[in-house]
């Protein structure tokens, strides 16, 4: 066995890969780049070296950097996790010639399983059933329109040389398809250097339906059984689970079988995972293989009871594998869901920013947490905005469904947008109850799992607002407490009046709304502000509502509140926002995800609305850089018409005209790199 292994990762996956190499008693080098200077994995390794600026292409994906790190620590293995250079051959390669073991799959075998069209080739050759299209290497546009209209729209365009969904994109008509395939293949060549695309018969009701092989040395190769990884927005999972729903013991078997046929036709050794899609009817076709550890490996944990990061490292020393196909057995259901930075609302636009708050669920009990940052560490515009991923099991399907939505209710994120309510939405719905999945779910249930926003009820308002009456509270006894006249009539918090009941208000703006709550107190705080501090006892009119409420102040920051004949555990969370203003976000039972209000502060006149101050135009959602300008200054633009695409994040977007008008001026042109917020073209809206 290893004594030490370099980690030529980042985040979770080099968190989990450290928590099971300290547990064999293997010690671990991290890497870190400069924006992960004080990254959670690299606070959690023996060792960290640092590999370079902040751009992954600039550190992670530099090989002789990791190399170089691996050789300098005395590290005799590099496990690559997965993304930024995990399937890179040229990479196995370098480990291989500097004597260092690539805790991974033969460089042959990332070969053979790189380019999807060779992939397709050789599974043809194994008898490993594909879906229809074409994969050939003839990659001009007439051909591949041509081969389009032969397969039969829809189609589906996607790299060859990669996968997460970037450079694939799903033609509905020859007429776009075009525009699709100029998209596919810049997404493609921004994201793994090649353009190759290939086009495929896109199913209209697939499932996507993975298995987990696994090989060694000694030839023995063996499945860990299926994942159902249907749940997806933008080609990218949300949601897996093992065992698929719905899957029979016959068709498991010949889907595993047919998993270890690919593998086993390229050598394979290690941990990797064959993908196919499946129709209605129960056909399933080869989509590609991933010649590493997936994401979403957690569910097969979880139902096997087995480690496969631990099986990679005996494998890589050369042992054999722990357990034969027939030691392997199911037990029980199990469920991952991607905790992202991002916002459904706005076609799923990831999020960047500071994590203020972070509460992520109890682990134990058939929960487990696999995470790579804590509250105040940063999600930046440089890698996937993946904040965690939270892991459920159960005995059967509906018990582990039912720790999934617990899960969930626990998890609190403030400082970035999250896909938290999205997640919630999908695992309350009764279709996903019913194992009704397939990648066209969010779509097909938009309506219900992503609705449109509806104003914040009273019951959020009320909150907010006793939390902001607590804080004042405390606020107050703070000055009392430095003050020289601690007993001063002027540190009282009970909201005194001459002649009246003592009272506060406090304002805040929903969306446009605006919203003043008048707290009249029931109950004298007396000249001692501390001898309230973590208490209030009030009438609330909200709008037209009054409505009695209390609340007392638990230790951990949260409190409990009665608001009438209702009791409520709350945590409401004060944040500054990038625009300067001041948000509260309650989080409340029922309330998954956060609801956040803006305080009105009627001092601050900083608020105004911007388009009174500013000309309208279009902003850039994220740092990124300019990939295309579709408009030209002085053109008539309609309402949704696209603008500009921006790639951040390893994804491109495409920014569209707010309103039927004009461009006016275009303030930044292709291959331009521009900061989060900045004003992208000048726009006059129609009257």
């Amino acid at each position: 066995m290893f004594t030490k292994i370099l980690i030529a990762n980042r985040g979770e996956i080099a968190c989990r890969v450290i928590k099971t190499a300290r547990r064999m008693g293997v010690r671990t080098v991290a890497v870190y780049s400069d924006a992960d200077h004080s990254a959670r994995h690299v606070a959690m390794a023996d060792e960290a070296i640092h590999i370079g600026p902040s751009a992954a292409r600039e550190s992670y994906l530099v090989a002789d950097r990791l190399i170089a790190a691996a050789k300098a620590t005395g590290a005799q293995g590099v496990h690559p996790g997965y993304g930024f250079l995990s399937e890179n051959a040229g990479f196995a390669d370098a480990c291989a010639a500097a004597g260092i073991v690539f805790i991974g799959p033969p460089a042959s075998a990332i070969r053979a399983m790189g380019s999807k069209s060779e992939a397709k080739k050789l599974m043809e050759a194994a008898k490993v059933p594909l879906v229809p299209g074409y994969h050939g290497d003839d990659q001009s546009p007439e051909l591949l329109a041509h081969e389009a209209a032969r397969i039969g729209y829809p189609v589906l365009i996607k790299a060859s040389a990669g996968g997460g969904g970037k450079g694939m994109r799903v033609v509905e008509s020859a007429a776009k398809f075009a525009e699709a395939l100029a998209g596919a293949k810049r997404e493609a060549k921004a994201a793994f250097a090649d353009d190759h695309v290939l086009v495929e018969k896109y199913l209209t009701r697939p499932r996507h339906i993975e298995v987990q092989v696994f090989g060694d040395t000694h030839g023995n190769c063996l499945y860990l059984f299926e994942r159902d990884c249907s749940i997806q927005r933008r080609h990218q999972k949300v949601i897996e689970e093992a065992p698929a729903p719905g899957m029979t013991a016959e068709r498991r078997k010949a889907m595993g079988e047919a998993a270890v046929a690919a593998a086993r036709a390229i050598g394979y050794v290690g941990a990797g995972t064959v993908e196919f899609i499946a129709d209605e009817s129960g056909d399933f076709y080869f989509m590609e293989m991933n010649t590493r550890l997936q994401v979403e490996h957690p569910v097969t944990e979880m139902i096997t009871g087995q480690d496969l990061v631990e099986w990679q490292l005996r494998v890589a020393c050369g042992e054999p594998m722990p357990l034969t196909q027939d030691a392997l057995a199911i037990d029980g259901h199990a469920f991952e869901v991607r905790l992202y930075a991002e916002d459904p609302s706005r076609n799923f636009l990831p999020s960047v920013g500071t994590l203020k708050h972070l509460a992520l669920p109890r682990r134990g009990a058939g929960v487990r947490v696999d995470t790579g940052v804590r509250a105040g560490d940063a999600v930046t515009p440089y890698y996937d905005p993946m904040i965690a991923k939270i892991i459920v099991h159960g005995r059967d399907r509906d018990a582990a469904l039912l720790r999934l939505q617990r899960a969930l209710a626990e998890t609190e994120v403030v400082g970035v947008r999250t896909n938290t309510a999205l997640l919630a939405r999908i695992a309350a719905h009764p279709a996903f109850a019913a194992g009704e999945v397939d990648t066209g779910f969010i779509e097909r249930h938009k309506a219900v799992v992503l609705p449109k926003a509806e104003p914040a009820d009273d019951r959020v308002v009320a909150l907010a607002t006793l939390a902001r009456l607590l804080e004042w509270r405390r606020e107050a006894a703070d000055r009392a407490a430095a003050s020289a006249e601690p007993t001063s009539p002027w540190h009282r918090v009970d909201g005194w009046r001459l002649n009246g009941a003592g009272h506060d208000e406090v304002r805040w703006k929903d969306a446009d709304r605006d919203i003043a709550v008048m707290a009249y107190y029931r109950r004298a705080a007396g000249a001692s502000p501390s001898a309230a501090v973590g208490a209030i006892d009030c009438r609330l009119q909200v709008g037209g509502t009054a409505l009695d409420a209390s609340a007392v102040l638990a230790r951990d920051g949260s409190f409990r509140a009665t608001l009438g004949e209702a009791v409520a555990s709350a945590r409401v969370v004060r944040q500054v926002a990038n625009d300067g203003g001041v948000d509260y976000v309650v989080f409340a039972d029922g309330s998954v995800g956060g609801r956040a209000l803006r305080l009105v502060d009627p001092r601050d006149v900083s608020a105004a609305d911007a388009d009174s101050l500013h000309g309208g135009g279009l902003k850039a959602p994220m740092p990124g850089k300019i990939i295309d300008v579709k408009v030209k200054e002085g053109e008539t633009v309609s309402r949704g018409q696209p603008v500009i695409v921006l790639e951040a994040m390893k994804m491109e977007h495409t920014l569209v005209a707010p309103a039927d008008g004009t461009i006016k001026r275009l303030l930044y042109g292709p291959g331009d790199q521009v900061p989060d917020g900045a004003d992208l073209v000048e726009f006059e809206a129609d009257e």
